[in-house]
């Protein structure tokens, strides 16, 4: 087939960045930076942490203080940095604060401040759409960010077109600039881009712009097998296998790390003949070129016949009747499913969503930056004091991002008061119950009546949310550590046990 590309505005730029950035790849798919789950290990960790407050007293709120910094002071900790707040909704009344007006890095958090903002801005029933175009034996597609687009919906469009008698297509342009500018932040590490917790944010987004390789062993001495999930993902890389099968037991080391500023994978390393299958997640290459073969192939496998197809910059205005569409949920559930797994493509998408709605039309533009202007202003609307943190996108995967537990907790409380309250809350996860928290908390106090947003990164790790006390009222709280160089998981039962000292809370 004869593909014929026309430059977009910032692709040729982001493409780059894109290769260059294809440094290191360490089986990336269980090592996700924005959005880890507590393992069964860590789970233990946390428990046998928490159970010495099992059968403790409740706690009035003059003592919370001694009993926070108790904790926050330990040897352990003598390096590290603590941010937090914490106050009740009702009165206000700060219960705890030690650095709140300081900035720190948030990680995740920021999914807060960008889904209350969408929320606020584009209303609990609003949904993205992607149209196809057509007359005269020409279709376009104009994609507007779906997050939630996979290979179900390019079928479910053929299936439209088919429906209306279309058999043969003489030109299929695939328009990709709804959203202008770079599509990968310039500002995230290497290695986040290549990995599909990084993947680039672009207008016509499938399958999260992420494909997966899974290595297997193969008999010993002999190089692993690996295979794709997505059958067309095998022509985006030259893949150089170093691997080798070890014997049976030996620790695994595969790793997969691609060539500087070349489309190359080389794969690496042991993996035992005994082993079970290892799967690593990477990002998409080129999101929009993946876009037009996959909807290429999914018209062909329903009878119609493309004679070519190429991606072009979109007209202004399209004069062409549209002949078939597809929406995403509504955005109480896109809210969902960016906080509750902490989906950094979903936080994006948001963010340059909010732009693109709000300053339409502005040829030339970064939507990801006038996403950024929106929030802010609107931020500031909802009384969070402008000086209390420095945004730089919409996931938290920017280490540029600076948050102070003051923001947070402002944000939390206008959230908590405003006519979209519910829906913003059941967008959280839950203590021991979803998301990033099913199980974290679990068996405790804290259990089913603590929402709140997980942040984590090399030397971060962050929790911010709500805690309904009961026999107490709802508490508000954001507990930032930083600067720390053990991992995670010997960090978050510390949190953790602040968290339980407030699900005690008593009026006394």
């Amino acid at each position: 087939m004869n593909f014929k590309r026309f430059a977009v505005v910032g692709r040729s730029i982001a493409l780059a960045v894109l290769v260059l950035s294809s440094q290191v790849w360490v089986r990336q798919l269980s090592a996700k930076a924005q959005s880890p789950t507590l393992s069964s290990r860590e789970a233990f960790a946390s428990k046998q942490a928490v159970k010495q407050q099992g059968s403790a007293r409740n706690i009035c709120p003059a003592q919370l203080g001694q009993a926070i910094d108790a904790i926050a002071n330990r040897p352990e900790y003598r390096r590290y940095r603590w941010g937090m707040l914490i106050q009740t909704l009702s009165s206000s009344q700060i219960l705890y604060s030690r650095d709140a007006q300081q900035y720190f890095t948030p990680a995740s958090n920021v999914k807060l401040f960008t889904t209350a903002v969408a929320l606020n801005q584009l209303g609990s029933q609003f949904r993205i759409r992607t149209s196809v175009y057509g007359s005269n034996g020409v279709l376009r597609v104009v994609g507007r960010g779906d997050p939630s687009l996979t290979d179900a919906q390019l079928k479910d469009l053929a299936q439209q077109l088919k429906r209306q008698g279309i058999s043969q297509v003489q030109q299929l342009i695939v328009h990709d600039d709804y959203f202008q500018g770079p599509i990968v932040n310039v500002n995230w590490q290497w290695e986040d881009v290549a990995s599909d917790y990084g993947a680039p944010v672009n207008s016509l987004i499938l399958n999260q712009n992420a494909i997966e390789m899974t290595l297997l062993p193969q008999k010993l001495g002999q190089p692993l097998k690996f295979t794709w999930n997505d059958p067309l993902a095998a022509s985006q890389w030259q893949v150089e296998n170093y691997s080798v099968t070890a014997k049976n037991g030996s620790e695994s080391t595969v790793a997969v790390t691609g060539v500087l500023g070349k489309p190359v994978l080389q794969i690496w390393g042991e993996l035992a003949a005994n082993s079970e299958p290892e799967s690593v997640g990477l990002a998409v290459r080129d999101p929009a070129e993946n876009f037009l073969r996959h909807f290429q192939t999914a018209l062909e496998l329903e009878g119609i016949s493309i004679a070519q197809a190429m991606l072009a910059p979109s007209h202004k205005s399209i004069d062409q009747p549209e002949l078939a569409t597809v929406e995403s949920p509504p955005l109480s559930q896109i809210l969902i499913d960016t906080n509750q797994p902490s989906n950094n493509l979903y936080a994006e998408v948001l963010l340059r969503t909010i732009g693109a709605i709000e300053k339409p039309n502005i040829p030339n533009q970064n939507t990801a930056e006038m996403g950024l202007e929106v929030l802010k202003k609107t931020l500031t609307e909802m009384g969070v004091e402008p000086e209390s943190y420095v945004i730089e996108d919409g996931s938290g995967l920017s280490r540029h991002n600076l948050v102070s537990p003051l923001a947070l907790v402002q944000l939390l409380k206008a959230m908590a008061q405003s006519p979209q309250a519910e829906i913003y809350r059941a967008s959280l996860p839950v203590a021991g119950v979803s998301g990033t928290l099913k199980n974290r908390f679990k068996n405790t106090a804290a259990q089913g009546i603590v929402l709140a947003k997980t942040g984590t990164m090399g030397g971060v790790s962050t929790l911010s949310g709500y805690v309904d006390v009961p026999g107490y009222e709802t508490v508000i709280f954001s507990i930032m550590l930083n600067q720390y160089d053990r991992p995670a998981k010997k960090m978050r039962p510390a949190i953790d046990e602040i968290v339980l000292l407030l699900s005690r809370l008593r009026r006394c």
